[in-house]
């Protein structure tokens, strides 16, 4: 660091420049320069920390580097400025002025991921070369286009006073480049500003190849970068251009694969996509021969897979089961199941697989199972498997599991067969894609369990077989992964004594702490939403529920024409707020939701008790509002894996009560009842007591097979297999 001394008779200023390697002599500094080094310094002193050290980083040699890099090699370079006499005073300041600005970019960007503080002795060496050649009017761009990106991006800023280097603006052209290379999912919003460069053209094949439906976006866009995707001439480019300018380009998306290889033409898509039954079936045809690529020896992805299974779902469930699942009091199947008349069985098999979270349990038992056979001329279980290519396997043997129809599927085929599928079913689940197979793994195990025990031992010890080869092969996944679902099954045996909570590490799974439900008030609070429906299943469910409280001298109600509050009378206090099933022009439900949300917020109300009532299509309306502090949530008919996890992803200590069926008021009450009992005692949620007790009121008929497509948290295999994934994968990390 440069050290300042006065002395004249009038006015004299020298200045001592201390190396920590040598001794040098003071150097005489003209007044008009002091402030250019005292500049220097202050930034030099911004890499210190109170005792005078470099400590940047955990590693004290890149601290080392550090040091030796930015204050004694610059400062160096301070000496040798005003020392050397080929510069005048005015070249001396501009290069003072660009040390300031390169430890200055520094400073500012060294915590920054584009940069790195090891660039350090990077950044000064160039910087020196820059200096070299810029004193020469030469152009810096051959040193800046050798650093990294960091590195050039703070020195293009050093050389532009009093006069821009005339390699500056080439310079910053390349670090457009270097930005998209370490940013490509930043690539089209940065050539919106740079439509017309050099690397344009093969930036927008990188992006294109990168996020197919992003490019599709901007090649809509009628602006110069739009064009410039429009005119581009790489195959896939161009095709994805050419369905931007079609008003229903995104049905295109499910077919881009075979569009691209020629074996399907936009033209034939034409004729089908205005008829979601042949648009459906050709989808169907599709994913069945991309499913097959997937398979050795190809195992090869198709392009916008994804695209297919959403588009192949949303279809599944608008046009297929929201039909049959609005049908469910006709008891003329002839007519409820109309709209599944000749489909094929791999059609009726995506219908099934795609809209778990959303088929009844009669939509599935009655309807699609059935006639997936019937639709066979040879029905064995694999043979159906084999014509999917063995496409979503494991999704259908849970649904056959939950649904109570696997030991129908599995007899449908040889023995041998079906043993080596139930195999299949649990091995290789460390290479599959996130953990929704291994959730469905762990969600069939308790409906195999209570009409299979024999099938389900054999599951176990197919788990504890794939565990131990886990171990040996060191899979980090794979051990995660089958020591939890040995844990679950285990623990599922009603001799078992295993504590999940202590064996997996997870919050409690049985009892619900009262004071855990208290906000900062001590108030306990509810949200329920309520949905509006043509067959008045949510009004009649509104209704039901406010009769709980309705002249009932433990419970006050107000309410206005969107929503009603309900609070204890005395003793604790529980408050519960639910939405009116508003129907009507303007979507007024959904104002309604949005205006007792806001009042909740309002007054700093955090509900930690969610409630759906309604069809499960309407699900996602009440998942976008379910907030952090969730510690049970009840879903009703949403008990898929998706709507698990998105819960889990929101608060990931919920305790989640989901049902294979529609909810009913039947059984909603009850639990609510049950729950709001040990709420008004101060007592804790006893999920086992609990739903003994309610066991005890559903003996037969119906009412029982109702009550026994509800999941209580403790035996919510998918839910407890994520929270103990997740929370094992965080210890390995």
């Amino acid at each position: 660091m440069m050290k300042c001394l006065f002395l004249t008779a009038s006015f004299v200023v020298f200045v001592a420049n201390f190396l920590s390697a040598q001794d040098t002599a003071p150097i005489k500094i003209a007044t008009d320069r002091l402030l250019w080094h005292e500049n220097v310094d202050k930034q030099q002193q911004k890499l210190l920390n109170e005792e005078g050290v470099v400590a940047l980083s955990e590693d004290p040699s890149i601290n080392l580097h550090v040091k030796e890099a930015l204050i004694h090699r610059v400062d160096e370079l301070q000496r040798q400025l005003e020392i050397d006499s080929q510069y005048t005073s005015n070249i001396k300041k501009k290069y003072l002025r660009s040390l300031e600005s390169m430890l200055k970019g520094f400073n500012e960007n060294w915590r920054n991921k584009d940069y790195s503080i090891a660039q350090a002795p990077s950044l000064v060496k160039a910087f020196e070369e820059c200096m070299v050649l810029d004193f020469k009017n030469e152009s810096i761009q051959p040193v800046l286009d050798k650093q990294e990106y960091g590195v050039g991006k703070i020195l293009v800023e050093c050389f532009l006073y009093p006069s821009e280097n005339i390699g500056v603006a080439p310079t910053r052209l390349e670090l457009i480049r270097k930005y998209c290379g370490l940013h490509p999912d930043d690539i089209l919003k940065v050539l919106r500003n740079y439509s017309n460069t050099y690397f344009t053209d093969s930036l927008i094949k990188v992006a294109a190849y990168r996020d197919i439906s992003k490019l599709y976006d901007y090649a809509q866009a009628r602006d110069e970068l739009g064009a410039r995707i429009r005119r581009h001439p790489d195959t896939l480019v161009h095709l994805i251009s050419q369905m931007a300018t079609s008003k229903s380009g995104r049905l295109y998306f499910p077919f881009l694969e075979n569009l691209l290889r020629g074996k399907i033409t936009i033209e034939e898509i034409d004729k089908v996509k205005e008829n979601d039954l042949a648009y459906f079936r050709l989808m169907v045809q599709t994913r069945v021969e991309y499913a097959g690529r997937l398979l050795p020896p190809l195992k090869d992805t198709a392009r916008e897979m994804k695209a297919l299974t959403s588009m192949m779902a949303r279809k599944a469930k608008e046009y297929f089961v929201n039909e049959i699942n609005a049908l469910h009091s006709v008891d003329n199947e002839a007519i409820r199941f109309k709209r599944l008349e000749g489909l094929s069985a791999p059609e009726l098999y995506y219908i099934a697989v795609l809209s778990e979270d959303q088929i009844y349990t009669s939509s599935f038992v009655k309807g699609v199972y059935p006639r997936i056979f019937q639709r066979m001329t040879n029905p064995r279980g694999d043979s159906l498997l084999l014509s999917v290519n063995g496409d979503y396997f494991r999704k259908f043997i849970k649904m056959c599991a939950g649904y109570n129809t696997l030991n129908d599927f599995l007899g449908r085929m040889e023995k041998e067969n079906a043993s080596v599928l139930m195999k299949a079913f649990v091995i290789g689940l460390e290479k599959t894609e996130g953990t929704e197979e291994a959730v469905d793994v762990a969600d069939s195990y308790s409906s195999i369990m209570d009409k299979n025990a024999e099938l389900a031992e054999f599951i176990k010890a197919e788990v504890r077989w794939n565990l131990e080869k886990s171990t040996k092969t060191d899979s980090k996944k794979g051990k995660v992964i089958y020591n939890i679902l040995s844990v679950l099954f285990e623990s599922a045996d009603t001799t078992s004594k295993i504590n999940l909570s202590e064996t997996l590490g997870i919050p409690p799974v049985y009892t619900v702490d009262y004071k855990s439900l208290k906000d900062d008030s001590g108030r306990i609070v509810m949200q329920a939403f309520f949905y509006g429906d043509e067959d008045k299943d949510g009004q009649n469910s509104f209704a039901s529920f406010m009769g709980m409280f309705r002249n009932n001298p433990n419970w006050k109600i107000v309410e206005n024409s969107e929503w009603v509050g309900i609070s204890t009378a005395k003793g604790k206090l529980i408050q519960i707020y639910a939405n009116k099933p508003l129907m009507g022009e303007n979507d007024p439900e959904e104002t309604a939701i949005n205006h007792l949300t806001d009042y909740l917020f309002d007054h700093k109300l955090q509900p930690s008790i969610f409630i759906h009532r309604g069809h499960s299509f309407h699900v996602q309306s009440t998942m976008k509002r379910i907030m952090p502090t969730a510690r049970i949530v009840i879903l009703g008919s949403c008990g898929g894996y998706n709507n698990i996890n998105e819960v889990l992803s929101i608060s990931n200590d919920a305790h989640i009560i989901s049902s294979k069926q529609t909810g009913t008021m039947h059984v909603n009450e009850p639990i609510l009842q049950a729950m709001n009992s040990s709420l008004l005692a101060g007592k804790n949620i006893d999920w086992i007591g609990m739903w003994k007790e309610l066991g005890s009121k559903f003996t037969t008929g119906d009412a029982k097979e109702k009550f026994d497509d509800y999941i209580p948290p403790f035996k919510n295999m998918g839910a407890l297999f994520i929270k103990a994934y997740r929370k094992a994968m965080d210890t390995e990390k």
